[in-house]
């Protein structure tokens, strides 16, 4: 997998510490390195990407090789330090790995870290594939010890998630160092240290630019034609697949978008007239190549996303990238046999929270407590996003992590009248819902905490948190108590409930909705991908067939088959909720789990 790729390339380069948080496209990059023999290399998922950054910028300070991993969205999260670190610098190798998301498959949004590499003055590697991320992650933490800087890494969905063979993979163990000397004038950031740094970052990302111009991965294919293609990432391989039938076209791969190979380019872009940028999120190199173009008085006609030939949003694919080469081109579509016209539809597979999840029930619980009154319902990012679909529609706002919590509290400051509901996930709570929790107790907000704690962090694949009591070192550790966080913070009403017990969780609900100030729910329950229950629900002779199972909580185990509603037991885990709604009783079970019997 490229993930492991990128893993095993930092294994290979000496790697001394990684931290990361979990966060798809990148999660399995840290796990990959748990997998494989690391000792002497500190691993941790740390409980946010500010954390993670934090925590390998020190080790760095060191003398250490350090790699930090998250998503593209979770660098927002970690600006903050980078944004000084890059100012700061370094003295052992760091390197930052975002994962990009074009699509976005499974991110809020199509951030394109290339334009952090810009705004922070940092080096910035696109890989193409996962061979090349094996090899180019060795090279980036060559180049940030050289230059003293972090750099990022910058792999997107179908580099991380494609698959690949690396031929002989090695381990040189970790990189020794010599400690952390105390300089203050070199490590304690103050304004007339900035300025300074600042001019000299400007000066070395010179330098940077002119020695990206040898670096082997930026490079020429095809012929001497007049039309040339420019692209980076996976959108390389889409071209280079379409133009092996077209050898007399130019391509050119820029793996290194920032700071700009000048030299390069220019070298590459001789006898071009037309030139198509192909690539994903913004149009990046295109804005680069026009102001390349500009600056040195060049008569190339410059085409992308700007003019329309590339699509402004979404990921590309071969079909697509062969679709824009054939127009650019100007020969027919499909060229070399890609037309899947013939094939069927695919499915329509929206996503779902899986059968017996306890957020639905959580969720249920809180939707029939609130019923006839007014109440907003602020989510989180997490499985329990999908609490939005119907029938629950149980979320009204998702903006970012722990948002839900503080969200809730500004709609009570604008409507009293509503109660006023933050969602948020175990795992999340610990990331960045904290903070929110002492904003409400801190201004006396008027809300319901529900802690959807399911023991896991089951969005990214069910990575450990500091709720678990075990770390990415294989240590036992003391489990941190969210209820006893809570009560340090100042929350005073706070109740745990089974929200598999579907009265006591109602209960609960509205008991918390009589009083005033922050309250908190922690509806615990086990994540059903990781405990695996025995039972099953069964329907007996006594339904009637309302469908009220199936119109009021969603359970994709609970089907019509010819008119008549069925349990699909490959399907159900036998938690019992929809025994607990069904009005006549009829649906029962040899076990439910944490439920009412019946």
């Amino acid at each position: 997998m490229g993930n492991g790729a990128i893993a095993l390339g930092a294994l290979a380069a000496g790697v001394n510490l990684v931290s990361g948080y979990p966060g798809t496209p990148s999660s399995e990059i840290v796990e990959t390195i748990s997998k494989y023999p690391h000792d002497g290399v500190h691993l941790e998922w740390s409980v946010n990407e500010k954390a993670a950054m934090e925590v390998a910028a020190s080790a760095a300070y060191g003398g250490a090789r350090t790699m930090v991993t998250m998503k593209q969205v979770g660098l927002n999260v970690a600006a903050d330090p980078l944004m000084s670190l890059a100012y700061v610098g370094v003295k052992g190798g760091m390197v930052v790995v975002s994962a990009d998301d074009p699509g976005p498959i499974s991110s809020q949004t199509e951030q394109d870290t290339r334009r952090f590499a810009d705004f922070a003055r940092i080096p910035v590697f696109d890989p193409s594939s996962p061979e090349e991320a094996y090899e180019m992650i060795q090279d980036a933490f060559a180049y940030s010890e050289k230059y003293k800087t972090p750099v990022l890494f910058r792999p997107t969905t179908r580099v991380c998630h494609a698959y690949a063979s690396i031929e002989n993979p090695v381990n040189n163990g970790p990189k020794a160092y010599d400690g952390f000397v105390k300089d203050s004038k070199k490590w304690v950031i103050f304004p007339r240290l900035s300025y300074m740094n600042h001019a000299m970052i400007e000066q070395r990302n010179v330098e940077i630019g002119k020695d990206f111009s040898t670096y082997k991965w930026n490079c020429v294919e095809g012929g001497n034609s007049k039309k040339a293609v420019i692209t980076s990432g996976i959108s390389y391989a889409y071209a280079k697949e379409y133009l092996k039938d077209h050898t007399d076209i130019k391509l050119i791969k820029l793996a290194t978008a920032y700071p700009l190979p000048e030299d390069f380019l220019l070298q590459a872009l001789e006898g071009v007239e037309e030139l198509l940028c192909v690539e994903e999120l913004s149009p990046y190199i295109e804005e680069q190549i026009l102001k390349l173009v500009g600056k040195h008085a060049l008569a190339i006609k410059v085409s992308g996303k700007l003019d329309g030939k590339v699509p402004a949003s979404g990921e590309n694919s071969s079909n697509l990238v062969a679709d824009i080469l054939s127009e650019f081109l100007g020969t027919e579509k499909f060229a070399r046999g890609l037309d899947g016209n013939d094939a069927p539809a695919l499915p329509m597979r929206p996503p779902v929270l899986c059968a017996g999840c306890p957020h639905r029930a959580s969720f249920y619980a809180v939707k029939q407590a609130m019923k006839g009154k007014k109440a907003y319902f602020c989510g989180d990012i997490g499985c329990y996003t999908l609490g939005n679909a119907m029938p629950l529609d149980m979320v009204d706002t998702c903006l970012c992590m722990g948002a839900g919590i503080t969200m809730a509290q500004g709609f009570h400051w604008i409507d009293g009248e509503g109660t006023c509901f933050g969602f948020v996930g175990d795992s999340t709570f610990f990331a960045s819902g904290m903070t929110g929790v002492v904003n409400a107790v801190y201004n006396n907000a008027d809300m319901i905490l529900c802690v959807l704690d399911n023991s896991t962090t089951a969005m990214t694949g069910h990575q450990p948190h500091p709720g678990i009591g075990r770390n990415m070192m294989g240590q036992f550790v003391d489990k941190v108590d969210i209820a006893k966080v809570l009560e340090g913070i100042g929350v005073h009403m706070i109740v745990t409930v089974n929200p598999l017990d579907l009265d006591a969780s109602v209960a609960a609900v509205q008991e918390c909705a009589k009083l005033p100030g922050v309250k908190a729910i922690i509806f615990k329950s086990p994540c059903i991908a990781i405990s695996k229950p025995d039972g099953k629900c069964r329907i007996s002779e006594q339904c009637i067939n309302c469908k009220k199972c199936i119109r009021e909580i969603g359970c994709p185990a609970l089907i019509t088959v010819d008119g008549n509603v069925t349990i699909d037991e490959n399907l159900c885990t036998g938690c019992g909720l929809c025994s607990q709604i069904c009005p006549v009783h009829a649906i029962g079970g040899d076990t439910q789990k944490g439920g009412a019997t019946s």
